[in-house]
C-alpha cells in the first residue's frame, strides 16, 4: 500500500531563543545553561567596530566568563583563519565556543569548537559526515537575517585561491542559536537585500531540491519565504523597523532549518565561483543568479514554483499551474529590484572573458549540483552566467 508520506529524517539545533536585546543577557543565558566558564567568542572586526560585540563581551565578563576573543574572520574564509582561530582557543583553554556575525563567523566558530576537542585534521573533515570526534559547547548569534548558518550543520571554507568546500556533519549543528533582531538594524541596505535575498534562495532550493525534501522542510520553507517575501522592501527602506528585522532574522532561521535538511542546487553552485574569483559576497552572488536559475528550472519545477506563488501572492482564482509558474519567478525579480541590490554580474565586476572559467568552476560543486531539479552541464552553466552578465 502506498504511503502519502515520505521516510525522511529531521535534524535541527535543540534550541531558539528569539529575543530582542537578548544578546546583551548572554552572560546570564549560557551561565544558567553551561557549565563551561571560559568563552572563545569568533567574531569579525565590521562586528567589532559596529560596536555589536560589546554589551555581548559586557554581559558575559559580568556572569563570570573569562572571555577571548577571535575577530579575525573574513568573508570567504580560509583555512588559515580556521587554523589561527582554533590555535587561539586552545591557548586560552576555551571551554565552550559562541559565534557572533555573518555566516563566515558561525562557520569557523562551529570548525573552532570541533578541533578544539578533536584531534582530526580539518582536511579530513571536507565532504558530508566526515567528522569524527566531538565538539565544545557552541551558541551562535547571527547579525545578519541571511546565511541561517545558526542552525545548519555546515561550514564553507575557501581551501584554495578560487575554490570552495564544506564541512557538513551533525557535530556542527549547535546547541543554542540565538535570534537577536537589534543586532541586525545597523545593517546598511546592500548587506540587508543580498543576505535576505539569500535566504529566500534557501527557502525556494530547499523547497525544490530533487532529494530530500520532506514534509518539514517544505513547510520551514514556505513560511520562510512567506515572512521573507514580505519583510525584505521594508527591511531594505527603513533598517530601524522592528518588525520588518524581526521578521527578516526568523525567516532566514526557518530558511536554514529546511535547506539543512533539503539541501540547495544549482544557485549556490553557480554563486561560489563568483566568490572564489571575485570576492562577491555570497548572498549577493546567489541573488545575481537566481533569476536565470528560475527560469532554466521552470519546466521541471512548475508545479513547485505554482504553490510558492501561492505563499508570495495568495492563490488567485483562474490561474493554472504553469501561469503561476510563472508569476513567482516575475514576483521574485521584481523583490530583488525592489530590493536595490546590483542585479547583473557586469555590475559587480566580472567581466565576460571569465565566464567559461567560472562555469567550469561551478561544476566542481557536485555535492550542490546534484540536487537541482535539472541536470546542470558546464555548457548549461555558461548560459546561465551569459544570462545573468
Amino acid at each position: 500500500m502506498e504511503t502519502m508520506v515520505p521516510n525522511f529524517e529531521f535534524r535541527t539545533v535543540p534550541s531558539i531563543l528569539v529575543e530582542w536585546s537578548g544578546a546583551r543577557r548572554l552572560g546570564e543565558i549560557l551561565a544558567a545553561r553551561f557549565a563551561a566558564r571560559r568563552v572563545m567568542v569568533v567574531t569579525d572586526m565590521g562586528v567589532r567596530r559596529a560596536g555589536l560585540a560589546d554589551p555581548v563581551l559586557t554581559s558575559l565578563t559580568e556572569a563570570g566568563f573569562t572571555v577571548t576573543v577571535f575577530d579575525g574572520v573574513v568573508a570567504d574564509p580560509p583555512e588559515a583563519i580556521v587554523h589561527d582561530c582554533a590555535e587561539q582557543a586552545r591557548a586560552a583553554k576555551a571551554e565552550i565556543v559562541v559565534g557572533l556575525g555573518g555566516g563566515s563567523s558561525l562557520d569557523i566558530a562551529k570548525l573552532c569548537a570541533v578541533l578544539v576537542a578533536s584531534a582530526q585534521p580539518l582536511a579530513e573533515m571536507y565532504g558530508i559526515g566526515k567528522v569524527t570526534g566531538s565538539r565544545l559547547p557552541l551558541a551562535l548569534i547571527p547579525t545578519t537575517a541571511g546565511t541561517g548558518s545558526e542552525v545548519t550543520n555546515i561550514s564553507i571554507i575557501t581551501t584554495g585561491e578560487t575554490t570552495k568546500m564544506g564541512v557538513v556533519s551533525p557535530q556542527l549543528y549547535a546547541d543554542l542559536a540565538l535570534l537577536d533582531a537589534e543586532l541586525t538594524v545597523g545593517l546598511p541596505v546592500v548587506h540587508t537585500a543580498a543576505t535576505g535575498i539569500d535566504a529566500m534562495v534557501h527557502a525556494i532550493e530547499a523547497y525544490t531540491s530533487k532529494f530530500k525534501k520532506n514534509p518539514l522542510s517544505d513547510a520551514l520553507a514556505r513560511e520562510a519565504l512567506r515572512l521573507l517575501g514580505s519583510n525584505v522592501v521594508a527591511a531594505c527602506r527603513d533598517g530601524k523597523d522592528r518588525a520588518a528585522r524581526e521578521a527578516m532574522l526568523l525567516g532566514a532561521t526557518l530558511a536554514g532549518q529546511a535547506f539543512a535538511n533539503a539541501p540547495v542546487a544549482a544557485v549556490h553552485a553557480l554563486a561560489y565561483p563568483l566568490g572564489g574569483h571575485y570576492h562577491v559576497p555570497h548572498g549577493l552572488s546567489n541573488a545575481l543568479m537566481l533569476g536565470p536559475v528560475l527560469r532554466f528550472n521552470m519546466a521541471a519545477a512548475a508545479p513547485l514554483y505554482a504553490e510558492l506563488s501561492d505563499v508570495l501572492l495568495g492563490a488567485r482564482a483562474g490561474r493554472d499551474t504553469a501561469a503561476r509558474s510563472q508569476d513567482f519567478v516575475e514576483e521574485m525579480e521584481r523583490l530583488m529590484n525592489d530590493s536595490g541590490a546590483p542585479r547583473r554580474l557586469r555590475d559587480v565586476g566580472v567581466t565576460d572573458n571569465s565566464l567559461a572559467l567560472l562555469a567550469s568552476d561551478a561544476m566542481k560543486q557536485s555535492r550542490l549540483l546534484i540536487n537541482n531539479p535539472v541536470e546542470v552541464t558546464e555548457a548549461d552553466a555558461l548560459a546561465l552566467y551569459r544570462e545573468a552578465f
